[in-house]
């Protein structure tokens, strides 16, 4: 017999399209539907030229904190932080399927690899994927203690800001990667990571895992044709990037997977060595129990 939360609405507070993609194709094509779940993507937010400090107070995650809405997706790091952060409470549900490159890039002939950015300061948005694996890239190279991060906003602002050299170098995803370099920048260094799905604590596991179905459904539907969704992609540009103009190797798809206990120990332990939690949390209270 239906309940009323099993017959609710789920809503997906949005990401950039490279990250939801496969849950854009997944209500398109009615995958949701098939599978007995009335799944919608939240209106888009009116876009900000420089997010907020305060990661609760950002789109995707206000909508979720003010029951909006009941997923969303972004890096693991910041999944651990927003759960450890919120009020509402919530759980990582699985790991997303996009594999998306963050990739430091400057139009500084004088900035060409890793090492040459020791004491020079990198723009990221604080406590996203910029900032996480501009730590990541540059701590094998470089000494912790002359690693810069500036916060600097989203990758629109970021991009520009590189551009017109307010700041030397940044970090940047699909599409801005793309444009970025059709813009003359180089690469200094490039890191891929996946994310992971933070869901409302009154989500069940079970039907979680009936949306990760159609998502992985989605999955094989857009690597059967992967140009087929470079315009989606690109929409956020404006036209300041043709969809055939988007590359390829910077992103790519696979199917979800569970968050095992392995994996966040090792992030939860990396994110500690930074200081980047209070460390409340752990695999029982962000992942297991909801």
């Amino acid at each position: 017999m239906a309940t009323a939360e099993s017959d609710a609405a789920i809503v997906i507070s949005r990401n950039h399209p490279v990250f939801d993609l496969p849950e854009i194709v997944a209500v398109e094509h009615g995958l949701f539907d098939r599978a007995g779940l009335d799944v919608r993507l939240a209106e888009n937010a009116p876009a900000q030229e420089r997010e907020a400090r305060d990661p609760i107070a950002r789109r995707k995650e206000a909508l979720f904190e003010s029951e909006r809405a009941d997923l969303f997706n972004l890096c693991e790091w910041g999944g651990i932080d927003r759960l450890e952060r919120n009020r509402r409470g919530g759980y990582l549900g699985y790991l997303r399927p996009a594999v998306v490159a963050q990739a430091l890039i400057s139009f500084d002939p004088e900035l060409n690899e890793p090492h040459d950015m020791s004491g020079v300061p990198i723009g990221v948005n604080e406590f996203t994927g910029s900032h996480y694996t501009a730590l990541h890239l540059l701590e094998g190279t470089v000494p912790r203690d002359r690693i810069v991060l500036e916060h600097t906003g989203p990758p629109s602002a970021r991009l520009d800001a590189a551009a017109t050299g307010g700041v030397r170098a940044v970090m940047l995803m699909e599409p801005y990667l793309s444009l970025a370099l059709e813009s003359g920048a180089h690469l200094l260094g490039c890191y891929f990571y996946r994310g992971v799905q933070v869901v409302a604590p009154h989500l069940p596991r079970e039907r979680l895992d009936t949306f990760m179905t159609a998502v992985n459904a989605a999955v094989d539907i857009i690597n059967a044709d992967r140009t087929a969704w470079a315009d989606l992609i690109v929409d956020e540009t404006a036209g300041r990037l043709a969809p055939e103009r988007l590359r390829s190797e910077y992103h790519r798809f696979t199917h979800a997977t569970p968050l095992t206990r392995e994996r966040f120990t090792e992030s939860y332990a990396w994110m500690n060595s930074w200081q980047l939690t209070d460390g409340r949390g752990g695999y029982d209270t962000l992942l297991a129990l909801r």
